[in-house]
């Protein structure tokens, strides 16, 4: 392979890199722009002994963030919340161009002393920058997959 091929395909991969790191860090500024509210409480312990780490320190350390933005959206505290995640399911990382891949958070939100279950989607698309660094990849998957599960539980409330 020549020079510029190597080359080439490492801008490439700098470049999306760049841009995969400046779209997290800005959404996690977001998140902890919010206030926080007191009244939420996540566990993972059933996520940990079904997944391991890192998938439930992901969970935790998101999870109560974007459900306290997501009450903020919503106009204010609200009931206290209580959710407990028993699933993360990541689908497969490769197919075709156009193959979405279904990736989902499975877990239990009580409010007001109602526990309800709560199973949140999102879909993604396999790239092939995503194969040099697959925890990157999986972190960004598992981010959004917290986005839609706390949007869904506030949304009940």
């Amino acid at each position: 392979m020549s020079t510029h091929g190597i080359f080439r395909r490492a801008a490439v991969v700098a470049f999306w890199a760049f841009a995969l790191a400046a779209a997290i860090g800005s959404q996690s500024a977001i998140a902890q722009s919010g206030p926080t509210f007191r009244d939420i409480r996540v566990d993972v312990a059933p996520l940990r002994a079904n997944a391991g780490d890192p998938t439930a320190t992901w969970v935790m350390r998101e999870l109560s963030a974007a459900l306290a933005q997501a009450q903020a959206e919503r106009g204010g505290a609200g009931a206290p919340i209580s959710v407990r995640i028993d699933y993360v399911l990541l689908g497969p990382t490769s197919g075709g161009v156009s193959y979405r891949s279904p990736d989902q958070m499975v877990g239990v939100v009580t409010v007001g002393g109602v526990e309800r279950p709560l199973r949140a989607s999102t879909s993604y698309y396999p790239n092939p920058v995503d194969q040099v660094n697959v925890d990157q990849s999986n972190h960004d998957r598992v981010s959004q997959l917290v986005q839609a599960f706390a949007y869904w539980a506030v949304r009940e409330v």
